[in-house]
């Protein structure tokens, strides 16, 4: 696999897994991890769509953890999605990982995804509003953390629109947006299920939030044990370790 003086090839330590990324670029974080981690109900017999795939970290790993029979990822930016098609490629699974460029808004009405369609949707979209935060100077980047090219709204009113019924919508997002997050869910009719805040720390406040929400589900809310990052000396906490496949060395 050739790969430009730009780019680099990282273990996602997740069934021998390998993803190309751009140093220079939006490297994935800890949140997809924990997304992928946190879509339990993705079977083998599943088609599931990765809205704003990126390098398609999220496909990668819910194929490394669920082995789903389908996987669809969308991509705006050209250079990100030629990336994520190389990974894909890198880790021979070009026959269940399909990438397009294309909006997200622009799914539906080109006929990529066909509505009621999907079994289960994963997103980590961007987390801040056009107008506000530190815009990055970097065009990948900045696309990547901002509402540029697609909302919030944008992102719900997509899942709606794809998912089969009773279909899954499992999203991270920033804690400050969860108001706008179950506002559009119900407005979509995808109803919250599940919450888990993510903090960094005991006694820290949650810096993640992870949710599922099920397509004309029934009104009923589990707030789920929070998740600690790091433990109380400054060590992956044991379920963080348990995510990231790390074993203890005793």
């Amino acid at each position: 696999m050739k790969i430009n003086k730009e780019e680099r090839i990282d273990d996602l330590q997740c069934d021998n897994l390998k993803i190309i990324q751009d140093k220079n670029g939006f490297c994935y974080g800890i949140d997809s991890v924990l997304l992928s981690d946190y879509a339990r109900e993705v079977k083998d017999s599943d088609t599931v769509l990765d809205l704003g795939t990126g390098t398609g970290v999220l496909g990668l790993l819910i194929y490394g953890k669920r082995k789903p029979v389908n996987i669809i990822g969308i991509e705006i930016q050209k250079e990100v999605a030629e990336m994520a098609k190389k990974s894909i490629k890198l880790n021979h699974i070009e026959n269940v990982f399909k990438i397009y460029n294309e909006n997200i808004k622009d799914i539906i009405k080109k006929e990529i995804i066909k509505n009621n369609s999907i079994d289960v949707i994963i997103s980590n979209p961007p987390y801040k509003e056009k107008s506000t935060g530190i815009e990055n100077e970097n065009e990948k980047k900045l696309i990547s953390r901002h509402e540029i090219t697609a909302d919030l709204e944008d992102f719900i009113s997509i899942s709606f629109q794809a998912l089969k019924e009773k279909g899954i919508l499992y999203m991270v997002h920033r804690p400050e947006r969860l108001v706008d997050l179950l506002f559009l869910l119900r407005k979509y009719k995808i109803e919250p299920k599940e919450i888990r805040f993510v903090s960094p720390i005991r006694g820290k406040s949650p810096n993640l939030v992870l949710i599922k929400a099920v397509k004309n589900g029934k009104k009923f809310l589990k707030i789920e044990d929070q998740l600690y990052v790091y433990d109380n000396i400054g060590e992956y906490s044991e379920e963080i370790k348990k995510i990231y496949n790390i074993k203890n060395n005793y």
